[in-house]
């Protein structure tokens, strides 16, 4: 019997979960789905410059574990660059460490803690704000974070 899978430590959710290709219908593109391990795979090693070991560290992970999940999401973004597929960012088993939150009346980007309630942006004052770690299910993972139903 294999041990269950533990949730992979993602620092916070992706500020655009949909990518695709300019002068193209939705309808004519196949889909490619990143997980959100995946992502926080690509951030860590690409865009922060990190190590396997350091990585998966960071992820809660083992460092054999971390090579192969950042092989395999290096290999679905040539196929988004090469094949011109509708990329999608969703899925995985993870739990955020940190949240972001977007108004969406005045554009304001904010770090939140996820235990943080926002119910009005900070700047204008707005309801109008999107909790991003909810618009991926968070909140069902961990019972003492609720967040709204902000979308």
């Amino acid at each position: 019997m294999t041990r269950p899978r533990k949730k992979r430590s993602v620092q916070r959710p992706p500020l655009f979960s949909s990518f695709k290709p300019t002068g193209t219908g939705d309808i004519r593109l196949r889909s490619l789905e990143l997980t959100l391990d995946e992502f926080e795979a690509i951030r860590l090693a690409d865009e922060m410059g990190l190590d396997h070991a350091e990585s998966a560290t960071r992820m809660n992970i083992s460092r054999s574990t971390f090579s192969r999940l950042v092989s395999k999401a290096r290999h679905k973004v040539a196929r988004f660059l090469i094949e011109g597929r509708h990329l999608q960012i969703e899925g995985g088993d993870v739990h955020f460490r940190g949240n972001l939150v977007r108004c969406r009346a005045c554009g304001q980007l904010y770090q939140a803690a996820l235990d943080e309630n926002l119910s009005r942006c900070p700047a204008c004052g707005s309801p109008d704000i999107v909790d991003l770690a909810g618009r991926f299910g968070h909140g069902r993972c961990c019972h003492r974070h609720h967040h709204g139903q902000r979308r």
